[in-house]
């Protein structure tokens, strides 16, 4: 130790290696905070991934092909959005899960709270079912299976092949992914159609991701 720290109190020697040490921390736990972040950043700014032309060409093909695809499913999803409509593709996809529950014990707790959201009477995301249909769904509740939402989930299928589906082909949300560069044009023009339409199946996706 040199003569001029030697001269200082030991008070003073042991206050001044606290600073060192807290120093030293808090600049270890910045950098630790700059990674956290930077990291968190490259996550929240990967591309999405985009769908080839051939697969958003068969969600025409049917609207199961549509919505067992998950890009396809968050397309669709969005497009009910857009129409207020999308308690319909939500009560689907919980009857999808509610038929994966492997837990018996987990089966009532599950229906009910599905029950309650989509098809009581005050129920916060009704769905359109008829009478007799909701009735049979009701009684369903006093001992619920597996299948106990199977009759409801294929009258709201039907309704959206028969409907929303149909819309859903006819606009922007598909047309944008499935529509090809135009033709007769020129080398420079179909590369700026080609770009564009890329980015439109990019930007659609993420959206809906």
């Amino acid at each position: 130790m040199c003569k001029g720290l030697a001269a200082l109190p030991a008070t003073c020697l042991k206050s001044a290696k606290d600073m060192k040490h807290r120093l030293g921390f808090l600049l270890q736990k910045s950098d630790s905070c700059d990674y956290s972040s930077s990291q968190g950043k490259k996550e929240k700014t990967a591309p999405a991934q985009r769908v080839s032309q051939e697969e958003v060409k068969k969600w025409a093909d049917s609207l199961e092909n549509l919505i067992h695809h998950d890009r396809g499913l968050a397309a669709f999803r969005a497009f009910l959005k857009s129409e207020y409509s999308e308690e319909n593709i939500e009560f689907w996809v919980s009857c999808e899960d509610y038929k994966k529950t492997k837990s018996p014990a987990k089966l009532s707790p599950k229906a009910r709270k599905i029950y309650n959201e989509f098809i009581s009477v005050q129920a916060t995301k009704e769905v359109n079912l008829d009478s007799c249909t909701r009735e049979k769904t009701s009684q369903n509740m006093l001992e619920p299976t597996l299948s106990c939402f199977d009759e409801a989930q294929r009258k709201i299928f039907t309704l959206m092949e028969k409907d929303s589906y149909r819309r859903f082909l006819k606009s922007h949300f598909y047309l944008d992914l499935v529509s090809p560069p135009a033709a007769g044009c020129g080398p420079e023009n179909c590369k700026r159609t080609h770009a564009r339409n890329l980015d439109c199946n990019s930007n659609i996706v993420s959206q809906c991701a």
